[in-house]
């Protein structure tokens, strides 16, 4: 695909970076917290925060995917960005 093309987030561009920059930070605090030797649970929790937070910048995404991707799509094309979407469901589900 060419690096012009316009993509399904493109409108919220600016509100996923500053989520996944957030997401970012909260890492950054967790290698902060292990550096302290912080309690397990305490790093446990806030390993819990940047998971949710990266889960709600993936339904997002998602979303815009289903919008502009899977339902825009040529009629020939959706049965295959159907399959694309699903794989990446699929990819999100199976954690740990």
């Amino acid at each position: 695909m060419a690096t012009n093309e316009m993509r399904g987030y493109s409108a919220m561009k600016d509100q996923l970076l500053t989520r996944l920059k957030r997401a970012e930070g909260q890492v950054r605090g967790l290698i902060h917290m292990v550096e302290a030797d912080r309690y397990c649970i305490d790093i446990i929790t806030q390993i819990s925060a940047v998971q949710a937070a990266l889960d709600k910048v993936a339904l997002g995404l998602l979303d815009e995917h289903v919008r502009h991707c899977v339902m825009g799509a040529k009629e020939g094309n959706r049965r295959e960005r159907t399959a694309e979407l699903m794989g990446a469901v699929g990819r999100l589900l199976r954690r740990g």
